[in-house]
């Protein structure tokens, strides 16, 4: 399992929250079977997704990220639940493009620099909240600062990170998300950035062995920072045969009559997690009949 700490700076006026992701990002590439550069890509949403769902109000509410940009990787989705246990989504896992002149994977080339980042808040509302901004890198942590910015006008400094192996597994994953709350000055502003400055990149940091706390304590250095709270994390599907059925009926009717009609058994298979669920005719004709006695 990995870990995630949220962190505050004693005067109240600067957050850090930081996780190890390394398991979960583990296990979405052993699900998925992504390249190196996609699980790079949806390893750092996935990571994101699970620092903004502690941020949420409750355990039972969610966050999605949907990253939809016009690199060959397609559309990216990452779900947390609010105690940052994440599951995803990969349009294209395998895409194969040249590193970058420094060597590094190009997430950027794979993801796109013309597209939308959504995000999705589900809090028990009626409606869920949606916002979307324009995706201004496609290298995920500054498309995440930039939707802070302009969504939520909270000052914010993201750092996301994925090491893959040579044989695609994964090394190290994590990241941390800083922010200036209300009534940070000019000279807090000035000392956080120089903090920022000096940080190695999360990737090393994780493979270094430094833990969350660690990481955040490093970005709020100097201003005497306690842990809120930390949690385990971990990559976690809740699909279930109950939840297929249900939106097997949300098809409707007549749909089902010629599912019936034409398949002795039907496999439907959970995008997240990629578990299979088998339904008969008669399974069929029980969600007709069920359709009807409503």
């Amino acid at each position: 399992m990995g870990k995630i700490v949220r962190t505050i700076s004693r005067d109240g006026m600067v957050m850090c929250c930081a996780v190890d992701s390394t398991d979960a990002v583990a296990r979405m590439e052993q699900i998925h079977k992504t390249s190196a550069v996609v699980t790079a890509a949806e390893g750092r949403l996935l990571t994101a997704a699970s620092i903004m769902g502690t941020m949420l109000k409750s355990a039972n509410d969610s966050v999605t990220l949907r990253v939809e940009g016009n690199g060959p990787v397609g559309m990216l989705i990452a779900v947390s639940d609010g105690s940052g246990n994440v599951k995803g989504y990969v349009g294209n896992p395998i895409v194969e493009i040249p590193l970058k002149p420094s060597g590094k994977l190009d997430v950027s080339g794979a993801v796109g620099e013309d597209g939308f980042l959504y995000v999705i808040k589900d809090m028990g509302m009626k409606e869920p909240y949606v916002g979307q901004v324009p995706i201004v890198s496609g290298e995920i942590a500054e498309d995440i600062t930039n939707y802070y910015a302009t969504s939520e006008q909270i000052p914010t400094v993201c750092g996301l990170g994925v090491l893959v192996n040579p044989d695609l597994t994964v090394s190290a994953a994590g990241g941390y998300l800083l922010q200036l709350l209300p009534g940070a000055d000019e000279e807090i502003i000035s000392h956080v950035e120089e903090n920022i400055k000096k940080l190695p990149p999360v990737s090393s940091m994780i493979s270094q062995g430094m833990t969350p706390q660690q990481i955040a304590f490093a970005a709020l250095d100097g201003f005497e920072p306690n842990v809120i709270d930390e949690y385990e994390m971990g990559y976690v599907c809740d699909c279930s045969r109950a939840r297929v059925e249900r939106a097997l009926i949300s098809l409707g009717q007549a749909e089902l009559k010629e599912i019936e009609k034409e398949e002795k058994t039907i496999e439907v298979g959970c995008q997240f997690c990629d578990k299979k669920y088998n339904f008969t005719q008669n399974d069929i004709r029980n969600l007709i009949k069920a359709i009807q006695n409503k």
